[in-house]
């Protein structure tokens, strides 16, 4: 059947459609740009519902992207288009991976409360669990394998899968079933380690043996679980949703307007897959209810108008149903019907229905939910790509079928559908269930990342495409990110030494309101920054292109960074740094902001380091300037006696002041060089305030006192990289100096063997008056060609023989014609 038109929102007034933004969205319905109009009569609020996460395990950095994409797009439609967004978002708090992953969990759990040690139970179950998994996940093993030569027996058959290659070893590249079989022999090579461990205990054993251990006990035990045992479900669903929010606001992620969860939706829900059905769009079966496609395309409906091209994937199809995949479904009506309510099994959660005990399907939470809050039709609805098919393609024919009594009458359920790439690492996307994911706790905590880093390399892709992380893109974040450092400490910079605010001995604290005058903004510079919003306006209306929106912030940097200071009204400096602030903290850039702040956080020293590190940076610009003139006068510095050091934090950088002090009175005692003052002053910015992690910029170009500025990540990998170039050249050349005084005493030793005996070896019978060999060991004559190679050794060593015994005074030359006998 035909893909339907799509239904525009209705034409705004004049009024209101003066006042909205020319802006076009990707739309997965039309899957073009479509012109955005929201379905307020005021062209003021939008609705949208987001697909949030099913929470049985940590959120990922592949959760990271699409949420945080979303937050993207939710801050620019409200913060820069100034929308008036009601954003509401889900959480799956039961479906058949959680059920299954919170069962496991309690039942492992269980069986280990059982046993103190590891004992022949233990022993037996595992090799049994083993043995189990590898029938189901790896067949190509077999089986019976012991765990010792399990090893070998991977290498063999998934070798060259281990080795980054295709299970086909066809030179395809490797993808999904790849990183499926790769966590298969991860999880089955840990048990056999555990099998073959001496006296381990029961804790070190089940770490590594519960991957097999897990379905096992789940097979053998799950019918003990009632249908009314929700606590073992919700204690394990409550757990991560509390971890995936607060990892959400590490990542500045802003909290749902309005947040749902499945299990409070029950008697909704029922409700809701009970008015398909009397529609005409569902039947039931043993228990089950199923939506019936046909039905509801017979009435002029559409399924699967998000990606039509997976209507009958039945491995999509199967990973939608779940557990109900695996049945005889030569009951459906259609191949593509799929469940909006599931009987439920031994083990599994249970509600009442007309149906009998049973639980949501996978797919009608959503439609119940955003139907209860947003009513019948609603303006975004957002996900993974992922989910476009069967999840929101089921959404959608559902709801519509809930809405419509006839099916001709139906409406469109939702106007804009946005669905954010994946990220993936080499080739495989993230997945909880292939067990290849950074999450995102660990991404940050370790370090690996920053929330502002990873939000910038999001920023730098479009957010409806796939994003594959490389070193490169890395890079690319890593590089837009000191960029734009480096001017807002410059600009800040501007600001100080326009509003001075006094500190110690008249410093400034570099921490200051911004306030710009009202003043004429204008000249080669502010015509840039109109042209710069202009262009990043453009950027915003086409479909949120971020990459562009960086891309032009970059370029006005740049253009900044190429005038000299001193052609820039102040003015204009400080009106470029207050729009970029405005634009870096739309996007979510900044957790800490605090309003009238120029620039983002983390600009600054930390704040006990100012009173010593400010007038210290101020003593040395002066000391420069003194030394560069030739003439360094110390003996009107200022003391410590009013500085505070009373603290550990401030004593670092009080000895770092102090110390600078002292070494100066050395200097001056000593009647020293101008450039032992120069080389001090290097000192104390190189070494000194390089270990405590602060940076001075010295910028004698302009004639403007140095920069303080914290020490960045990029600073430290550029002295590491510069410092390793030059061990690595010091290495080279002390090599080469070894390596001649080898060659000299290699010579001075080939030197002392007279040309007269150098031949006199079993390799020939006789030779002339010279040395020179006549005859070899068989008594043969040397050949003439011979003769005329040996006679070239002889006169090289004659030279060599004669030099040595110059340079080591030996008296006397080597008679003509004479030869040892």
């Amino acid at each position: 059947m035909a893909q339907p038109p799509w239904q525009a929102p209705p034409e705004p007034s004049e009024l209101v459609r003066a006042r909205l933004p020319k802006l076009l969205v990707y739309n997965s319905l039309t899957r073009s740009k479509t012109p955005f109009v929201p379905r307020d009569r005021e062209g003021k609020k939008i609705d949208w519902y987001a697909c949030g996460p099913t929470v049985y395990d940590d959120s990922h950095l592949g959760h990271a992207r699409n949420y945080v994409s979303n937050d993207i797009i939710r801050r620019i439609l409200s913060d820069y288009f100034k929308f008036d967004v009601n954003f509401v978002m889900n959480i799956t708090d039961v479906d058949d991976k959680i059920i299954l992953a919170a069962r496991q969990q309690h039942l492992l759990s269980l069986w280990l409360e059982q046993h103190a040690a590891v004992d022949r139970d233990v022993l037996d179950t595992t090799h049994a669990a083993y043995k189990a998994y590898l029938e189901k996940t790896l067949p190509m093993i077999p089986a019976v394998t012991p765990p010792e030569s399990l090893p070998a027996g991977i290498e063999q058959i998934y070798g060259h899968v281990l080795a980054g290659k295709s299970i086909k070893n066809d030179g395809s590249p490797p993808g999904d079933d790849e990183a499926k079989i790769k966590m298969h022999l991860k999880t089955v090579s840990q048990a056999g380690e555990a099998l073959v461990l001496t006296e381990p205990t029961i804790e070190e054993f089940s770490l590594k043996a519960s991957g097999v251990l897990l379905p096992h006990i789940d097979a053998l035990q799950k019918h003990t679980i009632t249908g009314k045992d929700y606590d073992i479900f919700t204690k394990l669903t409550k757990k991560y949703e509390d971890r995936f929010f607060h990892d959400m606001k590490s990542l500045n992620v802003q909290y749902p307007d309005t947040l749902t969860r499945v299990t409070e939706y029950g008697p909704q829900i029922v409700n809701y897959v009970k008015q398909i059905q009397d529609n005409g769009f569902a039947y039931e079966h043993e228990g089950s209810v199923y939506y019936d496609t046909h039905a509801w395309e017979s009435t002029g409906g559409v399924y699967a108008r998000l990606a039509p091209w997976n209507r009958n994937d039945k491995e999509l199809q199967q990973d939608g149903e779940g557990s109900l995949s695996t049945k005889n479904t030569g009951f459906k009506r259609s191949g593509a019907d799929f469940a909006v309510w599931k009987a439920s099994k031994a083990g599994e959660p249970s509600w009442k229905s007309p149906w009998g005990e049973g639980r949501p399907g996978w797919h009608i939470e959503c439609s119940a939910m955003a139907s209860d809050v947003l009513g019948k039709q609603f303006d975004i609805h957002s996900g993974g790509i992922d989910l476009a098919f069967p999840h929101h393609d089921n959404e959608l024919a559902q709801s519509e079928a809930y809405w419509s009594k006839s099916g001709k009458d139906s409406q469109q359920w939702v106007n804009y559908f946005l669905h954010m790439g994946h990220l993936s690492i080499t080739g495989s996307k993230m997945s909880k269930s292939l067990k290849n994911f950074i999450t995102i706790r660990d991404a940050i905590g370790n370090g690996s990342w920053t929330p502002r880093g990873l939000r910038i390399v999001f920023l730098l892709g479009a957010w409806r495409d796939g994003l594959e992380v490389t070193r490169e893109v890395v890079k690319a974040g890593r590089a837009w990110e000191d960029k734009v450092d480096n001017f807002f400490i410059k600009i800040r910079d501007v600001q100080a030494r326009q509003h001075p605010a006094p500190g110690i001995n008249g410093a400034t604290n570099g921490v200051h309101k911004l306030d710009i005058q009202e003043v004429a903004i204008s000249g080669p510079m502010a015509k840039e920054l109109e042209l710069t919003k202009k262009q990043f306006h453009e950027a915003m209306c086409d479909s949120f292109d971020t990459p562009t929106g960086l891309r032009v912030i970059s370029d006005l940097i740049t253009l900044y960074n190429t005038q000299k200071a001193v052609d820039i009204p102040e003015a204009v400096a400080l009106e470029l740094g207050k729009w970029v602030t405005e634009i870096v903290v739309m996007f979510g850039l900044d957790a800490e902001y605090k309003s009238g702040q120029l620039g983002w956080s983390g600009l600054d020293i930390p704040i006990e380091a100012k009173p010593f590190v400010i007038p210290l940076a101020q003593l040395r610009d002066r000391v420069r300037e003194a030394a560069k003139a030739g003439a360094v006068n110390v003996s009107d510095l200022s003391t410590l006696e009013d500085k505070d050091t009373t603290y550990d934090s401030n004593q670092p950088y009080a000895n770092a002041y102090a110390d600078f002090q002292r070494k100066l009175h050395q200097l001056q005692a000593q009647n020293a060089a101008a450039k032992e003052y120069l080389a001090a002053s290097d000192h104390v910015r190189d070494k000194v305030l390089w270990d405590l992690s602060i940076y001075l910029e010295d910028r004698d170009a302009e004639h403007l006192p140095a920069l303080i500025r914290p020490l960045s990540q990029s600073l430290r990998e550029e002295r590491s990289t510069r410092d390793a170039a030059a061990l690595t050249k010091a290495a080279a050349k002390e090599k080469a100096r070894q390596d001649a005084e080898a060659a000299d005493k290699k010579k001075a030793e080939l030197g002392k063997i007279d040309p007269l005996r150098m031949f006199r070896t079993l390799e020939y019978s006789a030779w002339d008056a010279e040395g020179l060999p006549t005859h070899d060991a068989e008594g043969m004559e040397v050949a003439k060609s011979r003769s005329k190679k040996l006679r070239k050794d002889w006169e090289r060593q004659k030279k060599a023989h004669e030099s040595w015994k110059i340079e080591s005074g030996v008296v006397g030359e080597i008679p003509a014609g004479k030869g040892a006998s």
